[in-house]
């Protein structure tokens, strides 16, 4: 297990630092061979801890690890953030035997800090290309994580998500990624946007490495409220749920915003249903888009105001140079000139603008977006579903320092990360060499039956390629 871990270290300086150099990771953990002895000397001694003893793992740089490594969003601000202890789901994964390789760039402060950012663009980090195709980005926010599994400079990854930021990198990468429901898997020691809608979640190249993953990041955590509601909930070992037959009989909703758009995109999507039919699923057009559609607002505003009260409590306890989110816009505002050469920062400033969690209008905004639970609910029941599926959102960006990300037209990610349920992305083809992902959502806790259905699905068409580090 130590040389496959050596082995993955040369190939980062290889591939990432050097070579097509993608820009995937953040910082290096020096301990990192040290971990992979102890664990192989454990595997001697006869004790296996389990399916991920000394595998190597890609961390996301806003998850906090108690060890030598920074933990800083890819905020220039919060450079020499070296956590005093492990988030609870970093715990988990030493627990299990998983040696951290490093952490991973993103999109800074989780892609919300700028109405027109790049997608994996960080101060500290720089700017992540996109494995597939290096003029394009690897979408945000988990871009180094999904950009690392995609160009295999680990084993698989840990990405968190608010809305989309596991789902559309490993869509963009052609990768397979997770975004399981809101208090599966801890928040503690995560820089938070939102305690409505934040997790974590695991990306791998294939659905069974993801669910091992999954399986091992699980757990109440007495400082995270939320996870008490998965007591007699989570699985201990979601590989139970990898069934090559799984979508035999299954009844599969078809959102229907998708049957239009770039003609590409749609025929894959067609020849996926066809697949899903082919499988032994029964379809059922849906219309979740428009049923979820003018919720938008009011999510952007929930994520403002838990935004300023979720960061000022991770600051306050951090060992950052920085307390507050007004002592980061000062900051950016002191450092212009490296810390917003390209985008300014006007999320981070409506944001401090708001009041507190007591204002009105965040609470009639949290019982508004949280409505998108009873839409999803309700339409399952009504047609008898196993899930939704969808276009996960559509082919690449070019990567575009100067006038940011633009809407490729396809985006299934708001109502599952809304509603705090599960979704999962697996690769369904490619448009001119870029990949696109089919999604899988269901209800709370449902990761079980979403893994099934993608499992199935991934077994039958066997869609995800190598990177070819393509220069567009």
């Amino acid at each position: 297990m130590n040389r496959r871990n050596e082995m993955y270290l040369k190939r980062i300086e290889a591939i990432d630092k050097s070579g097509p150099a993608i820009n995937a990771v953040i910082e290096i953990n020096p301990d990192a061979i040290a971990i992979a002895e102890a664990m192989d000397k454990e595997r001697k001694e006869g004790k296996l801890r389990g399916p991920l003893h000394g595998i190597p793992v890609l961390i996301k740089d806003n998850i906090n690890t108690g060890d030598k490594m920074m933990t800083t969003a890819g905020a220039l601000a919060l450079v020499g953030n070296k956590a005093a202890k492990d988030a609870f789901i970093i715990q988990q994964l030493r627990n299990a035997g998983a040696v951290l390789l490093g952490k991973t760039n993103l999109s800074e402060w989780a892609n919300f800090r700028s109405t027109r950012s790049s997608s994996g663009w960080s101060s500290r980090g720089g700017q992540t290309k996109n494995p597939v195709m290096l003029t394009r980005n690897a979408c945000g926010s988990s871009s180094g994580s999904g950009a690392a599994v995609a160009a295999n400079l680990c084993t698989v990854a840990i990405g968190s998500e608010t809305d989309g930021s596991v789902i559309a990198p490993s869509s963009f990468c052609g990768i397979v990624g997770i975004k399981p429901t809101v208090g599966l898997l801890s928040r503690n020691g995560i820089i938070p946007i939102s305690s409505t809608q934040d997790t974590a979640g695991p990306m791998a190249r294939t659905v069974k490495d993801a669910a091992i993953l999954l399986s091992s990041l699980t757990g109440i955590d007495t400082e995270d409220a939320v996870t008490l509601e998965s007591k007699d909930k989570a699985q201990k070992d979601y590989t139970a749920f990898l069934d090559a037959n799984g979508l035999k009989g299954k009844r599969i909703g078809i959102e229907k915003k998708f049957l239009t758009g770039h003609p590409d995109v749609v025929a894959l999507y067609k020849a996926a249903i066809e697949q899903l039919k082919k499988l032994g699923a029964e379809t059922i057009e849906v219309d979740l888009m428009k049923a979820t559609g003018e919720l938008g607002d009011a999510e952007f505003n929930v994520l403002q105001y838990e935004f300023k009260d979720g960061v000022n409590r991770y600051l306050a306890k951090a060992n950052a140079p920085v307390k507050t989110v007004a002592e980061v816009i000062a900051f950016n505002k002191k450092n212009e000139d490296k810390a917003m050469p390209w985008f300014k920062q006007e999320i981070l400033e409506l944001c401090e603008a708001k009041g507190t969690l007591e204002s009105k209008e965040y609470k009639d905004a949290v019982a508004k977006t949280t409505s998108a639970r009873k839409i999803i609910s309700d339409m399952m029941a009504k047609d008898q579903l196993s899930a939704i599926c969808g276009t996960s959102i559509g082919y690449a960006n070019l990567i575009d320092l100067v006038n940011g990300d633009y809407d490729t037209g396809f985006y299934f990610c708001p109502p599952a990360a809304m509603a705090g349920y599960p979704h999962i992305t697996v690769p369904m083809g490619k448009v001119h060499e870029l990949p696109v992902g089919l999604s899988f959502i269901a209800g709370a806790y449902q990761e079980g039956e979403i893994i099934k259905l993608a499992y199935a699905y991934e077994q039958a068409t066997k869609k995800r390629e190598a990177p070819e580090f393509l220069k567009g």
